[in-house]
């Protein structure tokens, strides 16, 4: 069979794209990353990593290599040497970095988490809510074991809703910008409401991936540019640099920043941290305790410190924290309460915690979803109104939820509510906006990890999770 290859467009920078882009510097960066286990296991590390994984440890993940059950098929390994540094003096952070055989006991779990392929209008972009993702880089500095888009790093193939079967690919700017402006035209033609998806204008793109930070200055400025240019007012950027490679977000990078700011002081930025644990950013004394300062707070790492206090000088930034609770990494109401306050502190918003997403592998990781909602409001008391501002969600194929409440007591009359019940929220839904705040009740099952797990206690259900439409 003959295939034709598709031709892929070009874009054109605008003369004030052009302009902006020209004084836009690429830095150099050493990340000093060791990919995959085979250099740990033929010991092609620094001394002081060798023993980052025990001989029993590399023979048990060894054993599974070319299985069904193979570790680096789910997801590859990869450290850099700045988290490296955090793991050798952290038990959750080593988890969350290290592979483990756990990871491949239970495979079950969702190829496409959140059905994202069914919302995919142009390759690379999920188009699910009233905002934009769009995949712009497949990998990040290093891998957390837990990753929700495991399908997207390890280059899955995955079965789409027209049946084919393919991997994921990544977003392309003249791509992009030309379904932002006719979704944003047709919209506009129908008197606000897009006459096909009921969705407004498209007013707000998340760029992700993998993590964008990866990619060059030009690279992240060239997406900045083009979307500000279609018509984009806000751009949110989600990384986990801050506690990879903090190093990366340099006089080069800030300069950048400033210059786009410069040129479209309309565009609103906002960076989608994702710390998960305080052991990330925050400087150890050699019995392994947090430090305090004179002034109040607690010692933070100097390159992670310096880079978040240059965000804070930037009124035209916004820079919030989100975190799955994750089993043997953060689910300690200690270090979450920790991290909130400190992160506060440095004015970071703490945003949403996350149950954990339905990938494949899932139940090595997901803290039962009743257990996640005690962990996040007894990690918040004691702390003040600004600081405990983030909530607990959990992404429903239908549409983000918040776990609302968790009762103790019976509920007397009410047939599943005997041992108290859950309510979850629905904060916004994929195909009909007006069910935003409708509720689900569920009795109570402490050992659920996800919405299958209540599906034979549903006592009411406004905001339909648990339909089968849904």
């Amino acid at each position: 069979m003959n295939v034709q290859a598709k031709v892929r467009k070009k874009h054109i920078p605008t003369e004030k794209e052009a302009e902006f882009l020209s004084k836009v510097e690429n830095a150099k960066y050493d990340r000093k990353i060791i990919t995959g286990l085979q250099k740990f296991i033929d010991g092609k590390v620094d001394d002081d990593m060798k023993d980052f994984y025990s001989q029993e440890e590399i023979e048990a993940i060894s054993a599974l290599k070319g299985t069904n059950k193979d570790i680096e098929a789910r997801m590859p390994v990869k450290i850099t040497r700045h988290y490296f540094e955090r793991a050798r003096v952290s038990a959750p952070i080593r988890t969350l970095v290290k592979a483990s055989p756990a990871e491949t006991f239970d495979l079950a779990g969702s190829e496409d988490p959140g059905k994202q392929m069914s919302y995919s209008p142009v390759e690379g972009l999920i188009h699910k809510y009233e905002l934009g993702l769009i995949y712009v880089a497949g990998t990040c500095s290093a891998h957390c074991r837990f990753c929700y888009r495991e399908e997207l790093i390890a280059k899955k193939e995955i079965v789409r809703e027209d049946g084919s079967i393919q991997a994921k690919g990544l977003a392309q700017i003249p791509d992009l910008v030309e379904y932002i402006i006719q979704h944003n035209k047709e919209v506009d033609e129908a008197g606000g409401i897009h006459p096909e998806t009921g969705r407004e204008r498209l007013r707000e793109i998340l760029m992700s991936g993998g993590d964008p930070m990866v990619l060059a200055n030009k690279g992240i400025a060239s997406w900045w540019a083009a979307l500000s240019e279609a018509g984009i007012e806000s751009i949110r950027l989600g990384t986990k640099e801050l506690a990879f490679f903090p190093q990366r977000f340099d006089e080069s990078f800030f300069k950048m920043m400033d210059d786009f700011h410069a040129s479209y002081p309309q565009t609103k930025l906002r960076f989608m941290i994702h710390f998960n644990h305080p052991d990330e950013f925050l400087a150890k004394d050699e019995d392994g305790n947090y430090i305090d300062m004179p002034g109040g707070g607690l010692k933070w790492v100097e390159d992670t410190e310096k880079a978040i206090d240059e965000f804070g000088k930037r009124g035209f930034v916004t820079v919030d924290n989100q975190s799955p609770i994750i089993k043997n990494i953060n689910n300690d109401p200690d270090a979450l309460r920790i991290m909130q306050r400190e992160l506060r502190r440095k004015k970071v918003e703490n945003h949403y915690f996350f149950c954990g997403r339905d990938i494949v592998g899932h139940k090595a990781f997901n803290v039962p979803i009743e257990e996640a909602w005690n962990i996040l409001n007894t990690s918040q008391r004691g702390l003040s109104g600004v600081e405990a501002h983030a909530r607990l969600s959990i992404t429903h194929y239908y549409g983000k939820t918040e776990v609302a409440a968790v009762t103790n007591e019976p509920v007397p009359g009410i047939p599943g509510g005997e041992n108290g019940v859950v309510i979850f929220k629905l904060l916004r839904s994929a195909e009909d906006a007006p069910k935003k705040g409708q509720v689900a009740i569920v009795g109570r099952n402490p050992d659920a990890i996800w919405f299958d797990g209540y599906k034979d206690r549903v006592i009411m259900d406004d905001a339909g999770l648990f339909s089968t439409k849904a």
